[in-house]
């Protein structure tokens, strides 16, 4: 059996016949739309606490299109997601705050941090399937905040404070609200981009066999095992730069903002969005994050509406609101011979 990632045995894909509707939210021009939106949203809505809300739904966006590749292209549920966020957050919070630099200079710190974290929880335990690696990625996310709460150089309880923010070089500042949010929103996209762009690679269709069917996966050359550690390790990645985005953010971290709850909202955003469709998760990542704060002049009923619009959407739409286009194997027609060309042949 082939020790690559291999799909060339792989049966070749169609794309099926799609509605109107579908063919254009799966249109380059569609991110080119919400990008504009994105970039010219200040400028209509230009309050701190608005621009502090979109940052916030800018970071979370980022760690939904993360977890998308673990579980909506290669089939992972991971239920302790937030655990890479933690380890971003307090790795650049950690260097920044003991050297006083810019958190910018902490990036390949933070990278060499989260890419260890998925080796450290994946290596061992990417060999369990189903509810066995929900329940050890569910620890994982408990372990790492637990020994936050418990450490000294975390902070304890308490957290980091005062941590420095991303770039200040004499009058410009990235930290400033407005330019934070538009370097948040560039660094956003890109990690988006670069996610789309791996769905569509041919790691990316090895991803899609193994979450299909891991056994026909390997049995066509598919090296299961490392094609799920390296979805792992890019989910890492994503979720350890969100939290160093996060640091900067608010300028502090605390235990208190890595509990399981952050694991099951970004999981949410993944199913609700269309899990495996990097569209539709984009959307479900803004209406988790954004929803609630349209819905906050109803006061403590809020969270009630919310909890009940996302029940009515996944009992009328439970494939998600914009599902990944499914792939089929095309069949070859059977070559029928002729029968006039047999019957001439016979002459």
């Amino acid at each position: 059996m082939s020790e690559n990632v291999d799909t060339t045995l792989a049966p070749r894909m169609t794309r099926p016949p799609s509605s109107r509707l579908s063919r254009l939210f799966e249109s380059r021009q569609l991110g080119w739309v919400a990008l504009g939106i994105a970039v010219s949203a200040p400028f209509v809505i230009a309050t701190p606490y608005a621009l502090n809300v979109m940052t916030t739904a800018a970071i979370f966006v980022l760690l939904a299109s993360g977890l998308n590749i673990v579980v909506g292209y290669c089939g992972l549920l991971d239920l302790g997601y937030i655990a890479f966020m933690a380890v971003g957050a307090y790795t650049s919070g950690i260097i920044a705050k003991a050297f006083d630099l810019p958190l910018i200079f902490t990036i390949p710190a933070v990278l060499v941090m989260t890419v260890l974290a998925g080796l450290i929880i994946g290596a061992p335990t990417l060999r369990l399937r189903s509810d066995y690696l929900a329940i050890v990625t569910l620890g994982f996310g408990e372990i790492t905040r637990i020994t936050a709460n418990n450490l000294t150089v975390t902070g304890g309880p308490s957290g980091i404070f005062g941590i420095p923010g991303l770039l200040k070089i004499g009058d410009f500042d990235l930290q400033s609200p407005a330019v934070f949010y538009y370097v948040t929103v560039i660094i956003v996209a890109g990690f988006v981009l670069a996610a789309a762009r791996l769905g569509r690679s041919r790691l990316g269709r090895a991803w899609r066999f193994v979450r299909e069917d891991e056994d026909a996966a390997e049995a066509m050359g598919i090296h299961t095992y490392r094609v799920k550690l390296l979805a792992y390790i890019f989910g890492a990645i994503w979720g350890g730069f969100g939290g160093l985005l996060f640091a900067a953010h608010l300028s502090a971290v605390s235990p208190q903002s890595f509990i399981f709850l952050q694991s099951a909202l970004v999981l949410m955003a993944v199913v609700l969005g269309g899990m495996g469709n990097m569209r539709g998760v984009v959307i479900g990542a803004l209406v988790i994050s954004l929803l609630p704060e349209l819905l906050r002049d109803l006061a403590a009923y809020r969270y009630l509406a919310f909890g009940l619009l996302l029940i009515v959407v996944m009992v009328f739409r439970p494939q998600g609101f914009w599902p990944s286009l499914g792939y089929e194997p095309e069949r070859r027609k059977p070559d029928i011979p002729d029968p006039a060309g047999a019957t001439e042949a016979s002459r």
